[in-house]
């Protein structure tokens, strides 16, 4: 009995491995069989490589359009110079120098009486004539100071800011003109008003000789380069592109998303890409600062020059840092909604411990009402609500910071943390309360 039995299970097992053996064969056929996805993935990945490569262009792209074509924007960027003490300090001494080169020191004894003059002159000699050229030196630099520290200076630097942006636009963008011009691979900014103020406050102290002098003109270096007249042209071409690049790097990017197997990862991937090559342009953006004050003519103020640059390039510095931190967020919140084992690890203790939150208030007695079974049904949409509610404040808000996008951020996380609270179900102290009733 026992051999019939097992001659009849035979055909069931030869069944059973037989149908194995097929299923081997076919997973087997699937690993040598090209993948159908192949061709999909591989441009994919070409499509968020590109928008991971656009992302520091773009940045700069909105740079360029943000401080070429708006005046206000731009007149708000330069003010501060106005109070900087090595922008002052800059100023006075090229206004000093271009005053003192036409000054006649001997004029300004021709209020000296006839009587008094010989004996003057006979006194002064070599040394006492450099002595009284360093003291008209010096009195000319404090006037010089005071002017360029007073209100007065603030309020011609940003009226006169304003009237050129259009000569700056010009000088950046091939052209120039105006009291900003691009000449000998720099940006100078001609000191002419400061000079007539300067003179006027001259004959004003007593120095009637000043008033003879005509006017001059000389420049400040705002910004100077050997490479300016080719970075002049790619100015150019990033402010036409002006806010459409961005548009182009999220779409590349976006597509490449929808295009992929995992979307999940590809959004992280893509987000982690953007945030390292648009990081590496705020690095390399300190790195050429470096440089570029070090290849300053030596009569080119360095600190001048370095607030200049960090005015000019504080936008840009700020949008690299928003990028980053957007960027890294988004990221984070794709892989903490992933089916990794940290990400679920994240999750449990975040419902774990609004859970034990939701049970202390319990037990202290603190009850959600009909509030918490409706955030309970309705959980999913308000959540989603939450997440178009900041992502709107996020487009709204004039010019975001990182600082902005990780307070919204965390202000969304608060909101949804109450979200939970609210919906999470009803401890057994809650409902021993309930029975009763």
């Amino acid at each position: 009995m026992a051999d019939g039995g097992a001659h009849a299970d035979e055909p069931a097992e030869q069944a059973s491995m037989r149908e194995l053996r097929a299923r081997v064969a076919a997973l087997e056929s699937q690993r040598t069989r090209p993948p159908r996805h192949r061709v999909k993935s591989s441009l994919a990945a070409v499509l968020i490589v590109l928008g991971c490569l656009l992302a520091p262009l773009s940045v700069v792209a909105a740079w360029a359009a943000d401080q070429l074509d708006d005046t206000d924007r731009y007149v708000a960027t330069v003010a501060p110079l106005a109070s900087n003490p090595d922008v002052q300090n800059a100023v006075a001494n090229r206004a000093t120098d271009a005053l003192m080169s036409r000054i006649d020191l001997p004029a300004l004894l021709a209020d000296v009486a006839p009587q008094d003059r010989p004996r003057l002159q006979k006194a002064l000699g070599g040394r006492l004539g450099d002595a009284i050229e360093g003291a008209v030196r010096s009195f000319v630099h404090d006037q010089a100071q005071r002017i360029v520290a007073s209100d007065a200076f603030k309020t011609v630097w940003t009226d006169a800011n304003r009237d050129i942006h259009r000569s700056l636009d010009k000088a950046l963008t091939g052209s120039g003109g105006g009291a900003v011009q691009l000449k000998n691979d720099a940006v100078t900014l001609d000191l002419a008003p400061v000079l007539g103020r300067l003179k006027q406050r001259l004959v004003d102290a007593g120095i009637g000789a000043a008033g003879h002098i005509p006017e001059v003109h000389t420049d400040l270096t705002l910004v100077r380069s050997d490479q300016i007249g080719k970075i002049k042209t790619y100015v150019r071409l990033l402010q036409l592109a002006g806010n459409w690049l961005p548009v182009l790097a999220v779409v590349l990017v976006a597509a490449g998303v929808l295009l992929s197997v995992r979307r999940r990862r590809a959004l992280v991937a893509g987000c982690l890409g953007v945030a390292v090559t648009t990081g590496l342009l705020g690095i390399g953006l300190r790195i050429f600062r470096v440089l570029y004050l070090d290849r300053l003519p030596a009569d080119v103020s360095p600190g001048a020059a370095g607030a200049v640059y960090d005015a000019l390039t504080h936008f840009l510095q700020t949008t690299v840092r928003m990028v980053v931190a957007l960027a890294v967020i988004i990221a984070l919140a794709a892989w903490l909604s992933g089916p990794g084992r940290y990400a679920g690890l994240v999750r449990r203790l975040w419902t774990s411990g609004i859970g034990a939150v939701r049970a202390t208030a319990d037990r202290a007695g603190l009850r959600t009402g009909p509030v918490g079974p409706f955030v309970r049904r309705y959980r999913t949409w308000i959540t989603w609500i939450l997440v178009v509610a900041a992502l709107l404040v996020y487009l709204l808000w004039s010019y975001p910071t990182g600082w902005v996008v990780v307070g919204i951020a965390l202000c969304l996380l608060f909101l949804l943390a109450v979200v939970e609270f609210l919906a999470a179900e009803p401890s057994a102290v809650e409902e021993g309360v309930r029975a009763p009733a």
